[in-house]
């Protein structure tokens, strides 16, 4: 996979491997002095990072139509202004998210409304149809940590209730279901490229469909209406208002490099993932996440649910004594309801529709008793791509030390 430039610690997949390739496409926009992704033909040389990495993740998922945009929070707010989603809709999220999603909802002038989520770690089919109602719009999927939500259940209950479908697959891209890409599943789809995701450009995102007029209008939302016709860039045409969710070339060119790594990075944490799943398998009352398509996962992430949060949050502690950094959602401030004390008081720096409208769930005093049974258990880490043999051995000796000294001492 090309020499590495310098020694970095581990934070996702994309970080471990970047090398050669992703210079080499920097230096491209560099030494054209073109930046922006759009015109001055004669002065690219004939280099269009943006235009590349909509092709390479077109290609990959066999999409009809993607549209890299400055990051996968744009990505969502891109995909609900395609879909036609504003001002009161109702959009169905998940509690377990990182909070763009649901921001994302508010900025369109929609209302967010949670469903619980299982221990697939995604909303249930059965929790989102009993949130459903007329007003619902879309529900708003996200696929979290790498791997897919029940798909068949969920389609289901949209069909059942003509709602469109929106896949948040910014953790996802490389997990498949029934070997069909995430993302591809709904009307639109989205990933992030972000410095913790599994494919990185440091900032940016890619939605992708296979509906011409959605695509469409996403690339003439994104920047500013522009429909992107002829070759004078001030005298196209607008035909709808828009924003300016526009990638630079230099975040398309590491984009571009990652894209192309991303094979590579899919079969080295799924070879891992069967390690460890092996291993962590023998510990008796060790629990792990449920797959809805376990061939699918991208194994980015492995995810164990220990049988009550005291367990999780010793699991957490010795696992910290040993130098192994894990993640404990329940307690994260961006990635989980319990925290998101902003969003209970609706604080903004200006009057949103929600204000005007109020909520259609009173988050103040709502619970999320199934979610929280999940989420008070459930303590996740990254695999990573270039763990040798040896250092996944150790790895796994250590994890398998504190987590059999804790469970030994679990009252069932």
């Amino acid at each position: 996979m090309g020499s590495y430039l310098w020694p970095k610690p581990a934070i996702m997949p994309g970080t471990e491997l970047f090398g050669e390739e992703e210079r080499k496409e920097i230096m491209d926009v560099l030494d054209t002095g073109v930046l922006f992704r759009f015109n001055h033909d004669a002065a690219r040389k004939g280099h269009w990072k943006a235009r590349d990495l909509e092709q390479e993740v077109a290609r990959f998922t066999g999409a009809k139509h993607a549209l890299a945009v400055s990051s996968g929070s744009t990505a969502v707010s891109t995909m609900l202004a395609a879909c036609g989603v504003g001002y009161g809709d109702e959009v169905i999220v998940p509690p377990f998210t990182y909070i763009a999603t649901v921001e994302a909802v508010l900025l369109a002038g929609a209302l967010p409304v949670f469903a619980e989520i299982d221990d697939t770690l995604c909303m249930s089919a059965e929790a989102i149809r009993k949130v459903i109602s007329p007003k619902t719009k879309a529900v708003l999927l996200v696929h979290m940590c790498g791997a897919a939500a029940d798909l068949a259940g969920i389609l289901a209950v949209c069909e059942e209730h003509d709602v469109q479908l929106i896949e948040d697959s910014a953790q996802a891209l490389g997990a498949t279901y029934k070997g069909k890409p995430l993302g591809r599943w709904g009307r639109m789809g989205s990933y992030s490229y972000d410095f913790f995701k599994i494919t990185t450009a440091g900032e940016g995102g890619v939605v992708i469909t296979d509906d011409r007029q959605l695509w469409d209008t996403a690339q003439q939302f994104a920047d500013h209406g522009h429909d992107h016709i002829g070759d004078n860039r001030g005298m196209e045409q607008h035909p709808i208002l828009g924003t300016n969710f526009r990638i630079s070339e230099l975040h398309a060119a590491v984009g571009v490099a990652q894209t192309r790594k991303l094979p590579h990075m899919l079969e080295r944490q799924r070879a891992h993932k069967a390690v460890i799943q092996e291993r962590l398998s023998q510990i008796e009352g060790l629990a792990f996440r449920r797959q809805c398509d376990d061939a699918g996962d991208s194994a980015t992430f492995f995810h164990l649910l220990l049988p009550n949060e005291a367990a999780a949050r010793a699991v957490v502690k010795g696992l910290g004594e040993q130098g192994i950094g894990v993640a404990y959602w329940y307690d994260n401030m961006f990635h989980y309801i319990k925290q998101w004390d902003h969003l209970k008081q609706l604080s903004a720096p200006y009057r949103m529709v929600a204000h005007e409208l109020g909520l259609p769930q009173d988050l103040r005093t709502m619970t999320f008793p199934q979610s929280d049974a999940v989420m008070s258990r459930l303590i996740s880490f990254n695999i990573r791509v270039t763990w040798t043999e040896a250092e996944l051995d150790a790895f796994l000796t250590k994890m398998e030390g504190v987590v059999r000294k804790v469970m030994e001492g679990v009252t069932v």
